[in-house]
């Protein structure tokens, strides 16, 4: 467990994560992570963008579906 420190950053509020977290959440400065709401006002912080999967799996119906005019655009 981290504990962290609720700060004022500008206008808003914010929290600064330790350089062990960031490490270990393979992430750095200026990129995406995300904060999802879990059960029992639970939450997690993710660098992986969880719409991604969502997207993921539409392209890959579209292209099961036009798998032949692909394979002919491909040529």
């Amino acid at each position: 467990m981290v504990a962290l420190k609720i700060r004022k950053v500008g206008s808003s509020l914010g929290v600064v994560l330790p350089k062990e977290v960031i490490s270990r959440l393979r992430t750095g400065e200026g990129e995406d992570v995300f904060l999802l709401e879990g059960p029992n006002n639970t939450y997690r912080i993710t660098p992986f963008d969880p719409t991604f999967e969502k997207k993921m799996k539409k392209a890959e119906e579209i292209m099961a579906r036009y798998r032949n005019t692909l394979h002919v655009l491909a040529k």
